[in-house]
């Protein structure tokens, strides 16, 4: 009996997706390629695993039985990966999760500096909230995430990569005069912040003193990028996380920021990995690369603001 873990993969992406188009796109090939490898799985294992409708694809007994075991392979797989890594340090394929208002700023920085070190490597990049990146993590199918710290879950460690302030942002006409010194005294403030879920707008109301169902507390914006148009129109204040900043500043440019007096607001943002994977090896290659790249974001607007 011979089958592939790619041929694995695309049965999950299948399963999960439960669409042969959006799983096809998930795993970046062809509609007609995936359906043909799904197919060749079926055949090494004797039974149907995919009932195929129209709009949508039905696991068969055979195919939820097949799932299970599946995704402990690709569990396995991707943890002998993990510990062969540690000898040689990043090579092949490095999964990573990011939380989405860190992603879009850090990435291309990171990318550019890993391929930079290994033209050869392949990173596969996941961009969820905290608790999806966790259970990931806990899985197996990420090797490392990055996220606001403190995480405090027994069986992850947690390292430290670099500080992220939050400075307060708004229209011009709202930000004219603005005289605050600390988040507290936006104590009635209208404040726009991300839909919940987000470890953000935990952070934020927690430093502003606020409770999500007070008046003028707005939650709802699903990015940072939508978040900083709202503000822009005046539609009240938020707070802006340093790295962050000049990305938004040039795509909203009627922005206006204010930096807290000291000490600042800020939230620790870190690598999270398995207790079980060694510190050193491709981890701590990793952790300086997300270090140089998010240090120099904060700085260049440290040097501005």
């Amino acid at each position: 009996m011979n089958f592939t873990l790619k041929q694995l993969e695309y049965f999950r992406a299948l399963a999960t997706l439960g669409n042969f188009g959006r799983a096809a796109e998930a795993c970046n090939i062809s509609q007609p390629a995936l359906s043909v490898q799904v197919r060749g799985l079926e055949e090494t294992l004797g039974g149907r695993l995919i009932e195929r409708r129209s709009r949508a694809s039905v696991l068969t007994p055979l195919g939820r039985e097949v799932l299970t075991r599946a995704e402990d392979i690709l569990r396995r797989a991707r943890l002998l990966e993990a510990t062969a890594r540690e000898q040689v340090g990043l090579a092949g394929t490095l999964n990573l999760g990011l939380i989405p208002t860190v992603a879009p700023y850090l990435l291309p920085g990171v990318l550019a500096a890993l391929r930079a070190q290994d033209i050869s490597l392949r990173v596969e990049v996941r961009e969820a909230q905290t608790d999806q990146l966790l259970a990931d993590l806990r899985a197996g199918s990420l090797d490392a995430a990055v996220m606001a710290l403190p995480v405090g879950e027994s069986g992850l460690a947690e390292v430290a990569l670099f500080e992220d302030r939050f400075l307060l942002a708004g229209s011009a006409e709202r930000m004219a005069g603005t005289m605050v010194a600390h988040p507290t005294d936006l104590a009635r403030t209208p404040l726009m912040l991300l839909e919940d879920g987000h470890c953000l707008t935990d952070q934020a109301l927690e430093v502003c003193q606020r409770d999500r169902t007070q008046a003028g507390i707005h939650t709802g914006a699903s990015s940072l990028a939508t978040l900083s148009r709202l503000v822009e129109a005046g539609f009240g204040l938020t707070l802006m996380p340093e790295i962050a900043a000049k990305t938004e500043l040039d795509a909203a440019p009627g922005l206006r920021l204010h930096r807290f007096g000291a000490p600042e607001p800020s939230r620790q943002i870190g690598l999270v990995r398995r207790a079980g994977t060694p510190g050193g090896g491709w981890a701590a290659q990793l952790a300086e690369t997300l270090t140089e790249v998010g240090e120099g974001l904060t700085g260049q607007l440290r040097a501005r603001y």
